[in-house]
């Protein structure tokens, strides 16, 4: 019953016009950001989240909500009509979509991720509502060693379900930890490897570092790329509708891979991208159905069932960020600074202290969902002719939006020297194949840590003890230590990379 009036609490804050409208421009903008070739729910949140600024704070995390899953549906679009991937979850749609494009099954193609990310997200925002008050009766008895506990295991997660090498990714949350250093130290207020640079004593800013990877980074990257690359299928899209057949071939593996992502969405370190590849992976090994179009050459399980557990785990990894107030993933990270510019303290108490926000947000995703699906089948004609539009004239006005974006933050020419230096780092990455993610999780996870692991040191009196004496301290701990030893083994780290392979 207590469900029922949250949700209908929520239902009145989401369905006020104002917040409509916004959920409705978030959605918008994040398809159109996120059609682009190579910039993705990340670069898009990290884009747009000045925009956010001077909204109230409700609205403004509906709008960020509708950006990211805006972007994440816009991804598809790219790899099925460009072969493309619009964001790293979109990786193992090219694979089918595009070949199924060649075909002249744009349409259908487009119509197995759309349907499918709608009813994926629909259930993953009914999971999210679910397990949220349970969720945040358990996070009421975290204290701070617990937090820092839950943080490592955050940190572990990202390591194991990272794409790539292993010391790749451990090496990206290193560096991340170690930017978040850079500073005033919180409690004697002396600036830290600032290299007595004035701006750098209030610390780097997330967003100049999630701009700059993420968003020139990926500029850069796909200027390198040859324009042959870019080939829209732009005669071939007609027919919409997938087929009778198609359709029975499709509801499996939706249900399949939105049971994946759901599951994988909450996990630390987890969310749509490893969602993605396992659910692409499980439909690989389901057996093909008699006259079936065989995996690479443009079987529509092969966009359904990706599509679908990418867009569960992206409304599942809310469940962690607004009941623990940790985030999962890179773009939960980019959440928590939303939040905090919003003088919102992501955690167990927002249900609590400002529960119109968290239901509100929570409804939001419904509406989101229904606007997606309505906004972009009958806008697939646009979004092609977007397409079209030569690249080299496409980043010059991106990259301007990303220069007025940062300066609007703090007003200061200091931080876009920051975000080109950070777009050269973030194309470096790229190009030795490191995934860049785990670094954003460990630059907004750092400060956290280390705020709680002094506070349950000056607590327990300096007793490094505390973090195995208390029960849930350790039981996380053992967790992780677990997680580790487990993707060590050899077998368990060959499976590993198999389960990453794209083609």
């Amino acid at each position: 019953m207590d469900l029922i009036n949250n949700l209908s609490l929520g239902f009145g804050v989401a369905f006020t016009p104002i917040n409509l409208m916004y959920a409705f421009i978030g959605c918008m903008l994040g398809t159109l950001i996120g059609v682009l070739p190579g910039i993705g729910p990340l670069a898009t949140i990290a884009m747009l989240l000045p925009a956010t600024y001077a909204l109230p704070p409700v609205s403004a995390l509906i709008m960020l909500a509708g950006i990211y899953y805006g972007a994440q549906y816009g991804g598809s679009t790219t790899a099925i009509l460009v072969n493309l991937p619009g964001e790293s979850s979109s990786v193992v749609t090219v694979i089918d979509g595009y070949q199924m494009a060649r075909k002249g099954r744009a349409g259908p193609a487009l119509a197995a991720a759309g349907l499918g990310s709608f009813f994926a997200g629909c259930v993953g925002t009914l999971v999210l509502a679910a397990f949220a008050v349970p969720l945040t009766e358990v996070a009421f008895k975290f204290g701070p060693a617990e937090y820092f506990s839950l943080m490592i295991l955050g940190l572990i997660g990202a390591v194991v379900l990272a794409s790539g090498s292993l010391l790749k990714a451990v090496g990206m949350i290193l560096l991340g930890l170690l930017l978040g250093l850079v500073g005033t130290d919180v409690n004697s207020g002396v600036a830290r490897y600032s290299m007595d640079i004035p701006e750098l004593t209030d610390g780097i800013g997330f967003i100049v570092i999630a701009m700059g990877v993420f968003g020139y980074g990926e500029i850069i990257s796909n200027l390198g790329k040859h324009e042959s690359e870019r080939q829209v299928f732009t005669a071939d899209v007609k027919g919409l509708l997938p087929t009778m057949q198609d359709f029975k071939r499709m509801v499996p593996a939706v249900l399949r891979g939105t049971a994946l992502g759901s599951m994988l969405g909450i996990l630390p370190g987890g969310g749509a991208v490893m969602a993605a590849f396992a659910a692409y992976t499980i439909e690989k090994k389901t057996k093909l159905h008699p006259g079936e179009v065989p995996f690479g050459q443009g079987n529509i399980r092969g966009v359904a069932a990706p599509e679908s557990a990418n867009n569960a785990a992206s409304q599942t990894s809310f469940i962690p960020l607004l009941t623990l107030g940790i985030p999962p993933n890179a773009v939960m990270a980019l959440m928590v600074g939303a939040m905090t510019i919003h003088n919102i303290q992501p955690g167990p108490q927002v249900m609590t202290s400002n529960p119109q926000l968290f239901w509100g947000l929570i409804a939001s995703m419904w509406i989101g969902n229904a606007m997606l699906i309505i906004l972009n089948l009958p806008l697939i004609g646009m979004w092609i002719k977007l397409l079209s539009v030569p690249y080299r004239w496409l980043f010059p006005a991106i990259v301007l939006f990303c220069a007025i974006g940062v300066y609007s933050t703090n007003n200061n020419t200091f931080d876009i020297w920051l975000v080109g230096l950070f777009g050269f780092i973030g194309y470096v990455f790229i190009k030795l194949g490191m995934e860049p993610a785990p670094l954003l999780l460990g630059f907004i996870l750092g400060p956290m840590m280390e705020e709680n692991l002094r506070r349950a040191l000056l607590l327990s009196r300096g007793a490094w003890s505390v973090f195995v004496t208390r029960g849930l301290s350790a039981s996380l701990l053992a967790v992780a230590a677990l997680l580790l030893l487990i993707v060590l083994l050899p077998s368990i780290k060959k499976k590993r990379e198999e389960a990453f392979v794209e083609d």
